[in-house]
């Protein structure tokens, strides 16, 4: 003997028509703020990244410059050093042959009155 309930289910699933899917309405769209749409961030911090990225490069071309410079610097410095030994030790002879033959009345000896001493060796 079938139950009042399960003869209800029976017809239920004969008779009944099928749903029609429900019809939504769609609504007015608003228009999107840019400022929350992910992709404007993405764009914002990617050029604010290859922004970055270029100062850092232009701060690292200008620390190679200036330490070639700096050497450059440190090779001219020893060339004026040099120079200036060189200068002193130049000037320096002819100052003192005057000092001597002005103080001590010493005179350079003629080439011909030059002579050499041997001393044995190879």
């Amino acid at each position: 003997m079938a139950s009042w309930g399960a003869t209800a289910r029976a017809d239920a699933s004969i008779a009944a028509p099928r749903a029609r899917p429900r019809v939504v309405s769609r609504r007015h769209h608003r228009p999107v703020n840019p400022l929350r749409s992910g992709v404007t961030w993405i764009v914002v911090v990617s050029v604010l990244l290859a922004g970055l990225v270029a100062l850092n490069v232009a701060v690292l071309q200008l620390n190679v410059r200036l330490d070639k410079l700096g050497r450059e610097r440190m090779d001219l410095r020893a060339q004026i050093d040099e120079l200036s030994s060189q200068h002193s030790s130049d000037t320096a002879t002819p100052r003192i042959q005057a000092l001597a033959q002005r103080r001590l009345g010493l005179v350079p000896v003629a080439p011909q009155n030059t002579t050499y001493v041997d001393l044995g060796g190879k």
